[in-house]
């Protein structure tokens, strides 16, 4: 089979490159290369056949898709099998070898030509391709050195001059939100320039890290930009195996309780707090993203997976790879079963694939990988991260934001839906002696101090990633996805009442006691649910927390021993005067433990 390979030295080490060579979806647009759907096929033996189609110089092509093959921070290499054109198969090959703080890659291309065409065109081809790859490649690594502003070089996109209007206007009415945080005329200017395939699914967690910002701030402007119509999001179901987004809709009331995954022929549930995504892309009236990709099932499009290796029944093979300590799961690209394991260190566990999933062999010796396929038939083995993808914006968590709330308090389920929620953390807040304050200085006056109690509530909520859920006669209910903000947030209530007071004090007159919150917290499952035209939550947990701010005598902070266990609330609890007490609580069997802070 013919050949063609370009070596580079380039003074960065393996680990910075990756994340972007290997970014094949980019890589491929900025070649030029035209966007393809693959059409995907279950076959009976529970692997699925993808096809594609596209024109290229001239070619009509079509072609079935082989599984990628790659080692993290070491090589990847792609093969396709053509039915239509010039080739009978073509591909890339690239690798990267350490050579002490610089890394020496090395990217070839391997066809096989139809005829005499074919020969000729490949050769042509290949040559062009190494050229333009090398100019790409020698881009990138300026890009990481902070040389360049874009990791590719290429044309910027052709809008039109009204999108251009639209956008200036957009982006004007945007700079004035709260929840811009400055960079409003930035995120206009990016998304009229950055590649395609980076708009595709804009993550603001992703975009926090480009832009300089915290993770909140750009998950607020994000939001923000949707609410003005510069954004458009998508609420994504990702599939558990592969996590792509199978599914997509672009309203809470739209997402489907399930969805199938024809990549890895299996169905899945959804889960607010795993598997539903909150992601963006420009609005079509900005800048219509056309469906596609450039590459669609590179190492870049799941980066979680670690290693992938294609082979044929029978076949055994060893691979060098040099895992870091972590969760790992051992499976096949088919339905099967799975092995999970907990990396260590030394030497890894081998995979052998069966007809049913896989099963673990014997660690070969430190930095080598044995895998062997007894399937009875060709087959991806895939060595992949547990954990979840850390730049997700789950549903869960950004329902839990007051930005969310404030700008999209309609965002709710379909009448009669639930979802169930693995964990959220609730503070319940409650005024002592409301009452007496409301008989004591009047109703006016009362309900103004109350109403400025409400706002300054907010603000702490806000200010430590929370949403108020809702408010309940003076009572606030309010949830967080980190149950250390949470707690964090009980504490800054609890230390900072006694400025609102002085205000208070100062603006209505004085009081011989002033507010005196009532403050609990607690973790646990639940449900969302939509009640009163608005994102709610519903079960024991909600009930517990609840139950738990009763107790609270005001001034203090009540937490349920399942929160105050959590590894990241320990040491924020460090110091603190607390006492263990037991109650039995309404709507519970037996008594209920629970801590008791003091707050000075």
């Amino acid at each position: 089979m013919p050949r063609r390979e370009w070596t580079w030295r380039i003074d960065l080490a393996p680990a910075a490159l990756w994340p972007v060579l290997a970014d094949t979806d980019r890589l491929n647009e900025a070649l030029t290369l035209p966007p393809y759907i693959l059409q995907e096929t279950p076959r009976p033996d529970g692997t699925v056949l993808r096809t594609g189609q596209a024109k290229v110089a001239g070619y009509d092509l079509a072609w079935e898709e082989k599984p990628y093959e790659w080692v993290q921070e070491r090589s990847f290499r792609q093969m396709r099998v053509f039915t239509r054109g010039p080739f009978r198969r073509f591909g890339p090959v690239m690798s990267m070898v350490p050579e002490g703080a610089a890394t020496r890659v090395s990217y070839a291309l391997e066809w096989e030509a139809m005829g005499l065409v074919g020969r000729l065109f490949g050769a042509r081809l290949a040559a062009q391709s190494g050229a333009a790859v090398e100019k790409r490649i020698l881009h990138a690594a300026e890009f990481l050195r902070g040389l360049q502003p874009a990791r590719f070089e290429m044309p910027p996109p052709k809008l039109t001059p009204a999108a251009h209007e639209r956008r200036a206007a957009i982006v004007a009415q945007l700079a004035t939100s709260p929840y811009a945080h400055g960079a409003a005329q930035r995120l206009g200017d990016w998304i009229a320039t950055a590649q395609t395939a980076e708009l595709m699914r804009i993550r603001p967690k992703v975009l926090a890290d480009q832009f300089g910002l915290s993770r909140r701030a750009a998950i607020e402007l994000c939001l923000a930009a949707a609410k003005t119509g510069l954004l458009a999001m998508r609420w994504d179901l990702l599939c558990p195996s592969c996590r792509g987004a199978k599914q997509s809709v672009s309203s809470l009331d739209a997402l489907p309780s399930g969805a199938h995954c024809a990549s890895c022929n299996i169905d899945y549930d959804r889960d607010f707090g795993r598997n539903v995504e909150l992601t963006f892309q420009p609005s079509p009236a900005i800048r219509p993203i056309a469906a596609g990709g450039f590459c669609l099932s590179g190492p870049g499009t799941t980066p979680h997976v670690a290693v992938q290796q294609l082979l044929q029944a029978g076949e055994r093979r060893e691979i060098e790879a040099d895992l870091a300590p972590g969760p790992y799961r051992l499976r096949t690209l088919h339905p099967g079963t799975v092995v999970e394991i907990e990396h260590e260190g030394g030497g890894f566990p081998g995979l052998r694939a069966t007809a049913t999933g896989v099963e673990a062999l014997p660690p070969a010796a430190n930095g080598r990988i044995a895998l062997l396929n007894d399937a009875g038939h060709e087959l991806a083995l895939l060595i992949e991260s547990r954990r979840w993808v850390a730049d997700a914006l789950t549903a869960h968590e950004v329902t839990t934001l007051q930005a969310f709330r404030d700008l999209f308090a309609q965002a709710t389920l379909r009448p009669g839906d639930e979802v169930g929620i693995g964990k959220v953390a609730l503070l319940f807040t409650d005024l002592r002696g409301s009452t007496a304050l409301y008989e004591r200085i009047g109703d006016a006056p009362a309900f103004n101090m109350v109403r400025e109690h409400f706002a300054f509530l907010g603000a702490t909520v806000r200010d430590h990633d929370g949403a108020v859920v809702k408010t309940i006669g003076d009572a606030v209910m309010a949830a967080f996805n980190d149950p250390a903000d949470a707690v964090r947030a009980a504490l800054a209530i609890q230390r900072r009442v006694g400025e609102l007071n002085q205000r208070l004090a100062a603006s209505h007159g004085s009081d011989t006691e002033g507010l005196v919150v009532k403050l609990g917290v607690h973790e646990g499952p639940c449900i969302a649910v939509t009640l009163n035209d608005r994102l709610d939550y519903f079960g024991s947990t909600v009930n517990m927390a609840a139950r738990l701010q009763g107790q609270s005598a005001g001034g203090d902070i009540v937490l349920s021993l399942a929160i105050a266990a959590d590894p990241a609330v320990v040491p924020l609890l460090a110091g603190l005067p607390m006492q263990q007490e037991s109650v039995l609580l309404k709507g519970f069997g037996e008594a209920v433990p629970f801590l008791r802070l003091s707050v000075g």
